[in-house]
């Protein structure tokens, strides 16, 4: 009787915890116009040459679930080849919430960011 009551709160543990991991950022936190401003000026920036660029996703808090979403957000952005988490300290911890993206020519920062922003990662920016 005591393990079926273990395995129900271990069931209802991991069900909080994905819930949890997919909610949306707080609407009650107050807004950072410095970030909004900056993102306003890189929204025009369209790349002419490949390369790579480093974004800062504050939001990014877990490789099992936040990770994955913002790299396929990313990679279906148009002109973006791959994106890979940037080096962490320890395996499975994102303690660098940071992302490097391999773009072609044409990838359009500003789209990227409203992407990131619309996805619930509204403190994104890139890393200068």
């Amino acid at each position: 009787m005591r393990g079926i009551a273990y395995a129900i709160a271990a069931l209802a543990a991991v069900i909080i915890m994905m819930a949890v991991a997919k909610m949306p950022p707080n609407a009650a936190q107050p807004t950072n116009e410095v970030a909004s401003a900056a993102t306003e000026t890189v929204s025009t920036e369209v790349m002419a040459d490949e390369g790579t660029l480093t974004l800062a996703v504050p939001e990014m808090h877990c490789s099992v679930s936040c990770y994955p979403r913002v790299k396929e957000l990313l990679e279906n952005t148009e002109a973006v080849e791959t994106v890979e988490l940037a080096a962490q300290k320890e395996e499975g911890i994102i303690d660098n919430r940071q992302v490097i993206v391999h773009y072609k020519p044409g990838f359009d920062v500003g789209q990227a960011l409203t992407a990131l922003e619309q996805e619930g990662f509204s403190k994104s920016d890139v890393v200068h």
